[in-house]
């Protein structure tokens, strides 16, 4: 037999890891604040490289860059904040 059978006694001392909500909703608003500047930036750049012949070229450029940076450092804010809320605790 590769797999015994589980009895309800082998569940009883399971582990149960408690979790921080608060530090959990606060990673979420990090990774949804930068939900919608992932696509945002992108565009801003792509529009800027596009009319490069406009006076605004390089201004619209390192928006569409700071708005990507900006994305990038709310996602690790908030995987980071996420990782923190699951594996530490209070001792």
């Amino acid at each position: 037999m590769l797999f015994p059978i589980k009895t309800e006694s082998d569940f009883k001392y399971s582990f149960n890891m408690p979790i921080n909500k608060l530090l959990l909703k606060k990673g979420m608003k990090y990774m949804l604040y930068a939900l919608p500047l992932m696509f945002i930036g992108p565009s801003v750049i792509y529009n800027a490289f596009i009319n490069k012949d406009n006076v605004w070229h390089y201004l619209v450029l390192a928006i569409g860059i700071l708005l990507c940076l900006s994305a990038v450092f709310l996602m690790y804010r908030g995987i980071k904040t996420l990782t923190d809320a699951i594996f530490e605790h209070d001792a």
